[in-house]
């Protein structure tokens, strides 16, 4: 943020984390002083300067349930020594925090600009914004405000809380309207410019379906594909999620968009072939490839007499319950896809449902099968000594077009194992 008119401010960041600059120069915003009194004071002051904050709310923040004797003098100790840092900061002497009528004020001696304040005032003035094109640069402008969580290091402090809340939903409609007038405009390239920006100031929030969108609409193919797969392991590995129903639209779509070049046959399969055909294990696919190659197997099986079985495995604990969430859930995820992989055929496919879950479509086997299937990904998956197990869960899918496509023919399977080095034994029965 610049200084105006030749005017001396401070200029305060609320987004992102909590920084002061003054003239130039760093007045605070490192991690201890951001966990201290004389910041948490000067977030509250600076923030509500307009009206000033209560008394009662400065002392709950500063002091919370400790026995003071005295909190009215603590809060004008704290006051007066913050006052005194500022001035050995740079800052003008000029009392820039002051205490009337029982309300803590900022000093009007010392301008201020503050991002989450220019954040909330262009959104406001595009909201009012009668000219599209006005509308969507101040859209554009809000946004760039928003560099991220409001005080993400305080969240544990109701008001800050409460405005975190109020200014993520604000970004949001921001980034909903700016992309709505962007797309009929037809500025994909801003387009994708607002998603990067909007993915990376607010992460896990499923921006990365407008960069998928420009993307598409672009017709850059591969950098969209790589998105995708890039998003779906992000979200599996943080949140243990599918990719939302958003962008598996978008995905399909991208595949229904794709053109080529002219070219002859022999060309496009080469094309179509795996670059690593040669390889041992299953298919490795995503889950709308895995969602897609399941739903041709079923129109397959109307014109022969195929068995196939669709299985889950999923990691768990020694009790068989599912694991928290954490790296050693991300390290056994992984552990257990190149288990499945070595395990199975190559005209099986394989794809990662959700952290610790792999589904894998068995074609032209048997029940029996399955279970032999099940040893040999347990014994290739256990190795070291923690206590670990696998659960395998089985549905026979069955040629039905007017049903769900999943017989009542099925199994469930537990392995467990203490890793004490021994070989290995067979602990759960089929159900």
């Amino acid at each position: 943020m610049a200084e105006k008119r030749g005017e001396s401010i401070l200029n305060v960041r609320m987004f992102g984390g909590f920084a002061l600059d003054w003239e130039g120069k760093a007045v605070t915003g490192n991690t201890r002083s951001g966990e201290s009194q004389f910041a948490y004071l000067l977030q509250m002051v600076l923030h509500y300067r307009e009206k000033g904050v209560n008394r009662e709310l400065v002392e709950q923040v500063l002091f919370g349930e400790r026995e003071i004797d005295d909190v009215h003098h603590a809060t004008r100790s704290v006051v007066y020594n913050t006052n005194r840092k500022l001035k050995a900061m740079g800052l003008p002497d000029a009392h820039c925090i002051q205490q009337r009528k029982g309300v803590c004020l900022w000093t009007d001696a010392v301008p201020v600009q503050e991002d989450a304040a220019e954040f909330e005032r262009f959104f406001r003035e595009a909201e009012d914004a009668a000219d599209p094109e006005r509308r969507l640069e101040l859209y554009l402008e809000a946004c760039h405000c928003y560099r991220g969580e409001f005080l993400p290091a305080q969240t544990g402090i109701l008001w800050v809380a409460r405005e975190a809340r109020r200014y993520r939903e604000m970004f949001c409609e921001c980034v909903k309207a700016a992309s709505s007038l962007l797309k009929e405009k037809r500025d994909f390239e801003r387009l994708l410019e607002l998603g990067v920006y909007a993915t990376a100031a607010s992460p896990l929030s499923d921006w990365e379906t407008v960069t998928m969108e420009a993307l598409v609409a672009l017709g850059r193919y591969t950098e969209a594909r790589k998105l995708y797969d890039d998003t779906v392991d992000l979200y599996f590995r943080e949140q243990g999620l599918r990719p939302s129903p958003r962008m598996m639209e978008l995905f399909h779509r991208l595949g229904e968009q794709m053109e080529h070049r002219y070219a002859g046959l022999d060309d496009i399969q080469e094309k179509l072939s795996e670059e690593n055909g040669t390889g041992h294990g299953g298919y490795l696919c995503s889950y709308p490839v895995f969602q897609g190659v399941y739903r041709m197997i079923r129109r397959m099986m109307e014109r022969g007499g195929q068995s196939v079985y669709l299985m889950l495995c999923m990691v768990v604990d020694g009790k068989g319950n599912t694991l928290e969430e954490g790296h050693q859930l991300d390290e056994l995820t992984k552990k257990l896809g190149e288990a499945v992989l070595r395990s199975v055929r190559r005209s099986d496919a394989v794809s990662r449902y959700g952290n610790g879950q792999y589904l894998v479509l068995l074609v032209n086997t048997t029940l029996e099968s399955c279970a032999i299937i099940q040893k040999r990904i347990s014994a290739s998956f256990f190795s070291g000594r923690r206590r670990m197990g696998l659960q395998y869960y089985v549905n026979a899918v069955i040629c039905q077009p007017d049903g769900d496509g999943v017989s009542p023919v099925s199994g469930e399977w537990r392995d467990m194992q203490a890793f004490t080095g021994e070989e290995m034994s067979f602990a759960g029965d089929r159900k």
